[in-house]
């Protein structure tokens, strides 16, 4: 989850304690507590890992946890250098991630960035169980999906179905890259995930739309059409990838903001298109038709198989199917 500038976590703060005072002081804790500010907690230990041409400082919050330090650090740096592989750089030069252990619990339960905090373009906290196993981690995503958010300026409420959707499709790709994951399951996952994302009766457009479904599927849907309609404009030459990395190599990422217009074309000069905006002017303030999926994963040659999904190199977009998950530009079939 990202939760953006400095400026924007200074008006939460303010906000809770309006309210809790409203009520009394009676109110539980919002979801992400902003009583107290998440990087103030004491530091039982700290580390500084390199990735990407970034410094990223890891500090661990005091708690018993089941995993080693090693294990802690494998795991973050692990996803820096997906995140990296992905942008052909860390998004931003200095970034520091918080892990807070949380008592009695197991796995990664949340994960939460802001931009512009204490000195550090980004900052990630992440609270993770006191007994969470080291396959737990090495089968988290949340971590990936985390620095995603790095790389996006910060974005208006109407405007946070990118800010999410967009770390939910570049997260298993950017973990594929760097073969973590395979390319089977991501596009099983894909497959089973987008339908989520398509509108629903009485819906009205991306912007108006702020349910947990188009936020985060919604947001991926859009990613991937535009990834596959770049590939297609530009013989598969160029994808979302390119235009991800023309806006990171423009100054973009979570310690600014910038209008959702700037993103878009930025995008697209990156890319060389208009994909983006043509994308965005159907999709964004008004409603539209639901996508034939079955027949997309048809083109792209994914088919269900007795075990998951297989692949067919004879499909029509069989090649951008490749490409997407290539860690480079993927040669014609």
């Amino acid at each position: 989850m990202k939760l953006g500038s400095w400026n924007s976590y200074l008006w939460a703060v303010l906000l809770v304690m309006w309210a809790n005072g409203m009520a009394g002081a009676t109110a539980s804790a919002q979801p992400h507590d902003h009583h107290h500010a998440p990087w103030d907690s004491q530091v039982a230990w700290s580390q500084t890992i390199h990735a990407g041409g970034a410094s990223i400082r890891v500090d661990v919050a005091p708690g018993p946890m089941d995993l080693s330090r090693e294990k802690i650090i494998d795991w973050i740096q692990t996803a820096a250098r997906a995140v990296s592989e992905y942008y052909g750089r860390f998004p931003v030069r200095r970034a520091r991630v918080l892990v807070v252990p949380v008592a009695d619990r197991r796995g990664v339960l949340t994960g939460t960035t802001w931009g512009g905090v204490d000195g550090y373009p980004a900052f990630t906290r992440m609270r993770v169980g006191e007994h969470t196993a080291e396959q737990d981690v090495v089968d988290d995503w949340t971590m990936t999906h985390e620095m995603v958010h790095t790389a996006l300026p910060s974005l208006s409420r109407d405007h946070h179905w990118l800010e999410e959707g967009l770390a939910t499709y570049v997260e298993p790709i950017a973990r594929a890259q760097i073969g973590t994951l395979t390319p089977e399951f991501v596009w099983q996952e894909t497959v089973k995930g987008m339908p989520k994302g398509e509108p629903q009766p009485g819906e009205t457009g991306m912007d108006q739309t702020h349910t947990w479904a188009n936020t985060y599927w919604g947001g991926a849907l859009f990613c991937m059409m535009a990834d596959i309609k770049i590939r297609e404009a530009t013989g598969n030459r160029k994808g979302l990838q390119e235009a991800l990395r023309g806006i990171v190599a423009a100054g973009g990422s979570i310690a600014v903001e910038w209008p959702i217009a700037k993103v878009i074309s930025t995008g697209d000069e990156a890319s060389g298109t208009t994909v983006l905006a043509d994308l965005y002017r159907q999709m964004g303030n008004q409603a539209f038709a639901p996508i034939d999926l079955e027949a997309l994963w048809k083109q792209l040659g994914i088919e269900a198989g007795s075990g998951g999904v297989e692949f067919s190199s004879q499909a029509p977009l069989a090649a951008i199917r490749k490409a997407i998950l290539a860690p480079e530009p993927a040669p014609d079939e």
